[in-house]
């Protein structure tokens, strides 16, 4: 599977963006996935944000986001969003999405996926 990431941007503490990634390519169907976010900070590691399950009916946060952050899909158009609300300069990142190929929930490491988008930059102003 294609992954494309999109609408990152720059924007004030307190704003919002929302994040876009959209998936192609032939074989298997979006609802075979499991999909999630992660970010990477220059210098840093790259963390796991937000993870939601074929159906949506699952997801998974870093504490960290929680309540700020919402994770969700449409299944009909092959699509994963990261709604991001109060934003602060914590939160300015490279963010990729993520999919590996599972109906259950994948754990929240790097390592455990094998499909990635090209990051989309998110800046966060103070």
């Amino acid at each position: 599977v294609q992954l494309q990431a999109s609408g990152g941007g720059l924007v004030q503490a307190g704003g919002s963006l929302r994040l876009s990634c959209a998936t192609s390519g032939r074989g298997r169907a979006f609802t075979d996935y499991y999909m999630s976010w992660f970010r990477q900070a220059p210098g840093k590691e790259r963390d796991f944000i937000a993870g939601i399950n074929w159906r949506g009916t699952n997801t998974l946060y870093r504490n960290s986001v929680k309540g700020r952050f919402t994770i969700s899909r449409d299944n009909a158009n092959n699509t994963v969003y990261l709604r991001m609300n109060s934003l602060n300069p914590e939160d300015t990142a490279v963010y990729y999405c993520a999919a590996e190929r599972s109906r259950g929930t994948v754990p929240p490491r790097p390592n455990e996926y094998d499909s990635w988008g090209q990051g989309t930059q998110v800046t966060v102003s103070s």
